[in-house]
C-alpha cells in the first residue's frame, strides 16, 4: 500500500486515479492541479510516489520534478501524459521521473506502475 500525491490539471483524470487508486488499495493523500502546488504538498506531506500530469498551467510537470528532485533526490515520481507527447516524457525521465503511463489510464498499467516504484 503506497500514499500517493495526484497532479493533474484535469479534475476528471485526478478522479480517474483515485478510483484505480483506492481500488488497488493504495492511498491517495493529496491532490493538486498543477507544478507548484505539487512541490508545495510533496514538501507538506511527504508521499511515497507522486503521479505528475506533465502539461499543466502555472508550472509543468517537467519544472516540479525537476524541483522536487532537487529538494528530495529520492522522490518516485510517475509522469502521466497523453499520446504523442513522447519527446516530454524523454525530458521528464531525464528530469529524474521513475516511469509514465499515458492517458487514457489504463488500470492495469496505472497498478503495476505503481507497484514497481512501491518497493
Amino acid at each position: 500500500m503506497a500514499r500517493i500525491l495526484v497532479i493533474d490539471d484535469a479534475k476528471f483524470m485526478r478522479m480517474t486515479l483515485l478510483n484505480i487508486l483506492n481500488k488497488a488499495n493504495h492511498i491517495v493523500i493529496g491532490e493538486g492541479a498543477n507544478g507548484k502546488e505539487a512541490i508545495e504538498l510533496y514538501r507538506q506531506l511527504h508521499p511515497d510516489i507522486v503521479t505528475m500530469d506533465i502539461t499543466m498551467p502555472v508550472m509543468s510537470g517537467i519544472d516540479a520534478v525537476k524541483e522536487i528532485k532537487k529538494e528530495f533526490p529520492h522522490a518516485k515520481i510517475i509522469m502521466c501524459s497523453a499520446m504523442g507527447q513522447q519527446k516530454m516524457v524523454v525530458e521528464a525521465i531525464e528530469a529524474g521521473a521513475k516511469d509514465f503511463i499515458v492517458k487514457p489510464f489504463d488500470e492495469n498499467r496505472v497498478v503495476e506502475a505503481i507497484s514497481r516504484l512501491n518497493n
